[in-house]
């Protein structure tokens, strides 16, 4: 592992040492390796959310009502498992 530093104002530190506290995170080196991978995490589904709408309508069958509500409807339960899996 390589060491990195890092400087942040006074004001963000208190803030950082507020959530650190409220959040039970052992130390500021713990809560700022979290952060970079969630936001590493963000990032990548953001390229794969653009890449993804790049072929929004290119299909060549159209789909039904009934099929898009399958669709929703799975969408919907893994979006939830991700956020239960994230917030709870």
């Amino acid at each position: 592992m390589k060491t990195v530093t890092v400087r942040f104002k006074k004001n963000i530190l208190d803030d950082l040492d507020k959530k650190i506290n409220e959040h039970n995170f052992n130390s500021r080196t713990e809560f700022i390796r979290e952060a970079v991978r969630e936001k590493l995490s963000d990032l990548t589904k953001e390229e794969l959310l653009r890449e993804f709408l790049k072929y929004r309508g290119k299909s060549k069958t159209k789909t039904n009502y009934k099929d898009n509500r399958k669709t929703r409807g799975l969408i919907s339960k893994k979006l939830m498992k991700e956020l239960e899996e994230k917030f709870i």
